[in-house]
């Protein structure tokens, strides 16, 4: 243990004067060098909140965590701190706001999710009610809703005959998602939900199943695992690895629907996931869904990776 502790404190003193001699011979701190080497991303922004939160300097340390009306201000006080002039380096300024919006906003979007995933589905509350009975309507446009308590809802998936209950885990950032999905991305949202209610395979023979491809029959309720996709995401998001997505695909804070978009991605992928995998029965899930965390946390490790590109903002990172 003593060794350990002397060989950390050694590595700490020998990157301090690594960083003082290359800035002596560059003359560009560390926050120029990773703004000038490396290309706008996730790759830069996690680089530059790795410097400040390890900076020994109290302003640095907190920048990563301040309003981001008082972003703006920041950046000036740090060009002052290391004395560089904005009128030599106007890009300077430009890329490190970029990086701190990135950075607050993904600590901001955490705080929003959490405060949704802790408000829990209130019947009374005419909003909530609302946005259910939406989701029936985007999902089953053509078979109207008999009674708002009515065992119809286990036909989207549902486990009883009011969904309210199946909300206690995630709150209503299960019920914003699967809203969100069924509403965005709504020929997608059908088709799995179709898939979901397929008959068994043994209702048909060996070449009539093959032909089917991705209309097999998967046998999951699509709001559970709706509501458990969500739980993925929150995960992903509060542990840190949805940064490598969200700093690609978000030029500036990352936002509640970057978010929402995220677990569209998710449950698509997931569905097809779970074709591939060809579980023998819902017993499975716990397993398919675990290899599945681990294949979307293996992407994320990737710094250029974006889940879904098609949402990508990626030309407006260019100029950043």
């Amino acid at each position: 243990m003593f060794v350990q502790v002397c060989l950390y404190f050694y590595c700490k003193c020998l990157w301090r004067c690594l960083k003082f001699v290359v800035r002596k011979l560059t003359g560009r701190c560390e926050l120029q060098r990773i703004c000038y080497n490396i290309k706008p991303g996730a790759s830069r922004t996690m680089k530059i909140e790795t410097s400040l939160r390890g900076s020994k300097n109290k302003l640095l340390q907190t920048s990563v965590s301040v309003h981001p009306d008082a972003i703006e201000k920041t950046i000036d006080d740090i060009m002052e701190l290391k004395k560089i002039n904005p009128d030599i380096n106007p890009q300077l300024g430009v890329s490190l706001q970029a990086c701190l919006l990135q950075i607050v906003g993904y600590r901001n979007l955490i705080a929003e999710v959490e405060k949704l995933r802790r408000e829990q589905y209130d019947s009374e509350n005419p909003q909530h009610e609302e946005k259910l009975l939406k989701l029936w309507k985007c999902l089953k446009p053509d078979c109207p809703l008999e009674a708002r308590i009515s065992k119809q809802w286990c036909e989207i998936g549902f486990q009883g005959d009011d969904p309210k209950t199946d909300f206690r885990g995630m709150g209503l950032l299960g019920l914003y998602n699967l809203l969100y999905f069924a509403e965005r991305d709504a020929a997608v949202a059908q088709q799995v939900l179709s898939d979901s209610l397929q008959p068994k395979c043994s209702q048909f023979s060996k070449a009539e199943w093959e032909k089917k491809k991705f209309d097999k029959a998967i046998g999951y309720s699509f709001a559970i695992v709706g509501i458990n996709i969500t739980d993925l995401a929150y995960n992903l998001l509060v542990s840190g690895a949805l940064k490598t997505h969200f700093y690609n695909v978000a030029p500036e804070a990352p936002t509640l629907s970057h978010f929402q978009q995220t677990f569209c991605y998710l449950m698509h992928e997931f569905h097809k996931f779970w074709i591939e995998e060809d579980p023998l029965d819902i017993m499975e899930f716990n397993r398919v869904r675990e290899k599945f965390h681990k294949r979307i946390l293996k992407q994320l490790q990737n710094p250029d990776m974006a889940l879904c590109p098609h949402f990508a903002a990626s030309e407006s990172l260019i100029n950043m």
